[in-house]
């Protein structure tokens, strides 16, 4: 899977949207301390930079060196190129030993895991009981009544042959992922809790979103390009029909988060 995103790094970096505030403030709002955090898939580091705000320590990982040399260094975000498949050695080693993380925090990434056998890593690195974790993910973008439903044809119809089978927990909002562990104190479930985040954009900004996407580079790799003409002309005329050039591009956020307990 990192191969995908490899050749779009940049792209990915300069693309993808950032995460709101409120949403790392409700994360560290349930972490009873905040030493050590893990982003894990952290890409460009994107949500590792907000973190490093509130938490003392971020070790920042991904297998995909051209991501982290996209990543803006923090002076206590540590960011570290790890095996795809981690041994618990390699764990102990980069992360930390056991029951010393106080957060595992994983942005648009965790549908891409081997699920069973991360949550027996999270469950051996976080702190009993109350170490956290929090994984969330953003669903498509919505701009105007114009722009969306060719955007909905674009994502479903032309991109959506080039998706990987994971990108289904992302469109059912991880309502499907199984999460085995403890609810929360004063909360009655683990989610997903719903944020937004607001992107200004303009058209050439919005087609650098897309052309970050997963299934864009798998089309491309079999020599499909999914940005014709005639879908670039189609985005280009609805877009420019109001007169602004720059639009406020909404994502909606959907976050898992529970604690470890005594697992």
């Amino acid at each position: 899977m990192a191969k995908l995103f490899i050749k779009q790094a940049q792209q990915y970096s300069k693309g993808r949207p950032s995460y709101p505030e409120e949403l790392f403030n409700f994360i560290a709002s349930k972490t009873p301390c905040h030493d050590l955090v893990w982003d894990v898939g952290t890409g460009s580091g994107q949500a590792a930079q907000s973190l490093a705000k509130l938490y003392k320590n971020v070790i920042a990982t991904d297998t995909r060196p051209k991501q982290l040399e996209f990543a803006v260094k923090v002076p206590n975000v540590q960011y570290i190129c790890t095996s795809p498949k981690m041994s618990m050695a390699e764990i102990e080693t980069k992360i930390g030993a056991e029951s010393s993380v106080d957060l595992v925090t994983v942005a648009q990434a965790m549908h891409w895991f081997d699920l069973p056998t991360f949550y027996q890593q999270v469950k051996w690195l976080l702190k009993k009981p109350n170490g956290v974790i929090a994984a969330w993910c953003y669903t498509v973008p919505e701009v105007n009544n114009s722009v969306d439903p060719i955007f909905e044809k674009f994502y479903t119809v032309d991109a959506g042959p080039y998706w990987e089978s994971p990108r289904k927990l992302v469109d059912e909002k991880y309502k499907t992922s199984d999460f085995p562990f403890e609810t929360i104190s004063g909360c009655d479930h683990n989610g997903p809790f719903e944020f937004k985040i607001e992107k200004v954009m303009d058209l050439n900004s919005y087609f650098t979103y897309l052309k970050s996407w997963s299934a864009y580079q798998t089309a491309k790799e079999k020599g499909v390009e999914l940005l014709t003409d005639d879908v670039v002309e189609k985005f280009t005329s609805v877009w420019n029909e109001d007169g602004e050039s720059q639009k406020p591009v909404s994502f909606p956020i959907y976050l898992r988060i529970d604690k470890v307990g005594n697992l």
